[in-house]
């Protein structure tokens, strides 16, 4: 099993790169963010993670520039109806770091901007991965804080560093009340994660709102 690629660029097309590793080419799929990210100069230096697929008549290699973009290829490939060139159309439209909030938020919008994304998809892919990507989105704020406070500690032993939870209630709350002042899902998730972040989880409702619109705003 292929995990890893490096070697030489030979040739990029639309969607794929084939890379030259010691003569021979390997003709890797890659979503155009991680061949934009590569470069297109013939003999240039290569490196991609590698998700390998095998058939009963092929062998099939997906390329990432990154390790999040492959875990998001992985998470989305379990859901019905998304294949691996669904996938890699999704991560081409929406960055692996931005899809946890617009999942999460359910974006679907955002979504749909991919090829092969139609409406049906787009709220199965909501509806399966809101649990996990609200854990990724609002998850991503409360370890920052924990890695805080650990350094605060100094990594002195018996110094546990707490460890943090977002309320719901007042985060989505939040987000509600910003989508109805016409802000998009995403940007107001986003928006509230930031604040409750920087501010802390024990912000009031009024003060989380007034503070992603200074958020939005600036």
């Amino acid at each position: 099993m292929i995990a890893k690629l490096s070697g030489l660029i030979d040739s990029i097309g639309t969607n794929y790169v084939i890379i030259d590793v010691n003569g021979v080419g390997y003709l890797v799929y890659a979503s155009s963010r991680t061949l934009a990210k590569i470069g297109s100069a013939k003999g240039a230096p290569v490196s991609l993670l590698i998700e390998t697929h095998v058939r009963e008549d092929q062998i099939t290699l997906y390329g990432f520039a990154d390790a999040a973009e492959k875990e998001w290829f992985l998470i989305l490939c379990t859901v019905q109806g998304v294949g691996a060139k669904v996938a890699q159309s999704i991560l081409a439209a929406v960055p692996a770091d931005q899809l946890p909030v617009v999942i999460a938020s359910q974006d679907k919008t955002a979504l749909r901007q991919a090829d092969g994304v139609g409406e049906k998809l787009a709220v199965r892919i909501v509806t399966e991965l809101k649990e996990k990507a609200g854990k990724m989105a609002l998850g991503q704020a409360a370890t920052q804080k924990v890695q805080a406070a650990r350094n605060q500690t100094g990594g002195q032993a018996g110094k546990a560093a707490p460890v943090v939870e977002m309320p719901k209630s007042a985060s989505n709350d939040a987000v509600s009340a910003l989508i109805n002042l016409g802000y998009g899902r995403a940007e107001a998730f986003g928006a509230v994660a930031n604040v409750m972040r920087e501010m802390g989880d024990d912000l009031p409702l009024g003060d989380i709102i007034r503070e992603s619109l200074k958020e939005l705003s600036a």
